[in-house]
């Protein structure tokens, strides 16, 4: 058997861990017997930290101290704005950290969100290994499609803490096209509608003899299942406030009370036409002689007039996708629904009625990315396995220009991993030194990009402007991280360049968060409960990088498997220049066409410490001779007798008509009957730029008239460069 690597849906109200093994994938239960653990973290008063579904019993009675929803602050700045909503709704101090990052302050304790999250995937962790009794080191963790950067790297930096070395970073809707195509031989276009917790996603996909290309990819960070309950909580307190002139936010538990109650009635409209909101005992009268409730009735009707403009913006985000896909609803083939709130019928309906077609329901919303995750991880361990995935960056990567402009150095929707070269020169004589900053977004102007960070670059000769050529080397890969480097050709200087993220945490802030193994204070239960889990399939891995269908298609007919290397360490710590403004960049002449690339968030100004994003691309897959299976368990010879008992005793019952048990049809299931062999997808990860399946994009561009500036300093573009695309 080979190594165990597993799949994490690290969500926002709720996670799954996935495994395929022995040619199954299986969701982990948790220790209650459920496929899903909630995404909460309570820390009690003798310091020790519960997480999960436990912990989520804890929100009503300490919602000071009990952090739920932390996956929608992950990675963002202090002063966005989804830190100041957060600010306004969540019962737990958020604060302000080093670099304008984001703290929660708990019982006089500062925590990062990476530490928080590094707390939900300690237990994801633990569950697994209770489950599959060995130790589990290795996973692919899924994000939202349009997390920038930032939240990659902070998402990454949480498994570090969790003692994970996470294999890669997937986009969620990519994980779910993974579990609904992976072995079945479908040739189809699809769109996975992904609306979770606290985001919303939209991949087109085409999927091709087990080869998944992503077409295009959109979404909103700012939209999601805690957005539709919000509407509810409003309207449960503004009835109040007008009918008892008391306004229940104020109060923490009797918000809590409210949040618990508006999600519960949501999960309940998912199933029956009108539900009875009771909340007992909501908050005390102003005078303290009783306790005031709220009771009401909510239709699905009335829930859906409070959140149709919700539902609308995602089909906003959708007319998006399909634009740069280059496709229209008739030319899908079918509609995938992830994410809890999409079990509601109003959204369901909606879902119909925009895509002209109903939405496949063969898969469980809730645990569809986390089977895909666990059938991509295989492939990362496994040299059986066969596999291609094509993905693209979902925002675009910039550098700042004269004006508080932003020009674009890789588009968006370009297939990943892939680099871009540009050439720059010096614009004063003697010049020392240039820092450029770097932006992910879609805005012209800087402000409205997230700033990934400030990069320096010195060292290199003085001369007179435009005679020192330097290298800026951009690149994404395969996990969506960027990595930017600077070198002077003429000496092979690249010593003193750095890259730092303002909202991130350095190597030394990792390295101490580890040290102080806060996140061993979680308890875990390894106490389980039986529980069997469905399948989907075993696979076989190709070697051979391909960049399309037709590509993917040969290689599978004769390719042969090959083991690789597995991920190395990415980021390397960098101390950043201190906050400066904005290098001024004189806007360029347009370049010629290069590489495509990803979009963004707010700005920053520069820190004073952060990430070096020194990643190195994944060189392949790596295989360890296993241990032989366990044998399975001995046949209970008994069963038969017992069957023939239970059958005597139920002809003693009194004769009424019984309802025949439902038989369950293929469609009820993602998995792939015995016999059939399944092919899963890999990021072709041998970026040799000699291998064939390289593709190189070149561009003569014209001498861009740009100029850099860095506290007196400036630089000049001396060509568009070239870009790689290297899968």
């Amino acid at each position: 058997m080979s190594e165990i690597a597993i799949g994490i849906d690290l969500g926002t109200s709720n996670s799954c861990v996935a495994v395929l093994r022995d040619g199954k994938t299986e969701v982990l239960p948790n220790a209650y017997g459920e496929a899903t653990t909630a995404s909460v973290v309570a820390l009690r008063e003798d310091g020790t930290i519960t997480v999960g579904n436990a912990a989520k019993a804890n929100i009503i009675h300490d919602p000071a101290n009990t952090i739920s929803s932390s996956k929608r602050l992950i990675g963002r700045y202090f002063f966005s704005e989804e830190v100041k909503k957060a600010q306004a709704i969540c019962s737990y101090q958020i604060v302000e950290g080093p670099n304008h990052g984001v703290r929660i302050e708990v019982r006089e304790e500062l925590f990062s969100l990476p530490e928080i999250g590094a707390m939900i995937l300690r237990e994801l962790k633990s569950i697994a290994e209770a489950r599959l009794n060995e130790p589990v080191t290795k996973a692919v963790i899924t994000v939202p499609a349009n997390f920038n950067d930032n939240q990659r790297q902070a998402t990454k930096d949480a498994g570090q803490i969790a003692g994970i070395e996470v294999l890669r970073i997937l986009n969620e809707p990519t994980a779910a096209a993974l579990s609904y195509g992976f072995g079945k031989g479908l040739a189809q276009t699809v769109a996975i509608y992904d609306l979770g917790g606290g985001t919303f996603d939209i991949s087109v996909l085409q999927i091709a003899d087990d080869v998944f290309e992503v077409l295009s990819t959109c979404g909103d960070t700012f939209l999601g299942g805690d957005d539709f309950d919000d509407r509810l909580i409003d309207l449960l307190a503004d009835e109040f406030l007008e009918r008892e002139n008391i306004n229940l936010r104020n109060d923490p538990f009797a918000l809590e009370k409210l949040k618990v109650a508006a999600e519960t009635a949501k999960q309940a409209l998912s199933v029956d036409d009108e539900v009875e909101i009771r909340i007992p005992d909501v908050i005390s009268a102003p005078d303290g002689s009783s306790s005031l409730s709220i009771e009401r009735t909510l239709s699905r009707v009335e829930f859906s007039r409070l959140v149709n403009d919700l539902i609308q913006r995602t089909f906003k985000v959708c007319d998006e996708a399909l634009q740069q896909a280059d496709l229209v609803t008739r030319d899908l083939d079918g509609v995938i629904l992830v994410g809890g709130p999409t079990k509601l019928p109003t959204i369901r309906e909606a879902v119909e009625n925009y895509f002209g077609m109903r939405p496949k329901d063969d898969v469980d919303p809730d645990q569809v990315v986390a089977m895909g995750a666990a059938i991509h991880a295989a492939t990362l361990v496994d040299s059986e396995h066969d596999a291609f995935l094509l993905d693209i960056t979902p925002l675009s990567l910039k550098i700042g220009v004269a004006g508080g402009l932003a020009e674009t150095v890789i588009d968006r929707n370009t297939p990943v991993p892939i680099e871009q070269t540009r050439t720059f020169t010096t614009f004063q004589d003697d010049q020392e030194s240039v820092a450029i900053r770097v932006y992910q977004g879609e805005a012209r102007e800087s402000e409205g990009n997230e700033l990934l960070g400030q990069f320096e670059f010195s060292g290199f000769k003085k001369a007179r402007r435009g005679q020192v050529a330097i290298d800026v080397t951009f690149e994404i890969n395969a996990d969506g991280i960027v990595n930017v480097t600077a070198r002077d050709p003429e000496s092979g200087q690249q010593a003193s360049t750095s890259i730092t993220l303002s909202s991130g945490l350095s190597d030394r802030e990792i390295h101490n968060i580890i040290e102080e193994r806060r996140t061993d204070r979680v308890q875990l239960d390894t106490e389980l409960v039986p529980a069997d889990a469905e399948a989907v399939g075993a696979v076989k891995l190709v070697s051979k990088p391909v960049t399309s269908i037709p590509q993917a298609k040969e290689a599978l007919a004769d390719s042969t498997p090959a083991p690789v290397a597995d991920p190395p360490a990415a980021s390397a710590a960098a101390p950043a220049a201190p906050d400066a403004p904005a290098p001024a960049i004189e806007t360029p002449a347009p370049p010629a066409p290069v590489a495509t690339a990803p979009a963004a968030t707010a700005p920053a100004e520069a820190s004073d410490e952060g990430i070096l994003l020194a990643t190195t691309q994944v060189d392949g897959i790596t295989t360890d001779e296993a241990p032989p299976t366990d044998e399975l368990k001995n046949y209970d010879e008994d069963f038969d007798t017992k069957v023939d008992q239970f059958e005597e005793e139920l002809e003693l019952l009194p004769d009424e008509e019984l309802e025949p048990l439902e038989s369950a049809s293929e469609d009820d299931f993602t998995a792939i009957t015995d016999g059939e062999e399944f092919l899963v997808v890999s990021d072709g990860l041998d970026l040799d730029p000699e291998n064939a399946a390289t593709q190189m994009l070149e561009a003569d561009a014209e001498p861009d008239k740009g100029l850099f500036e860095d506290v007196g300093t400036d630089l000049t573009t001396l060509d568009g460069g070239g870009s790689e695309n290297k899968d």
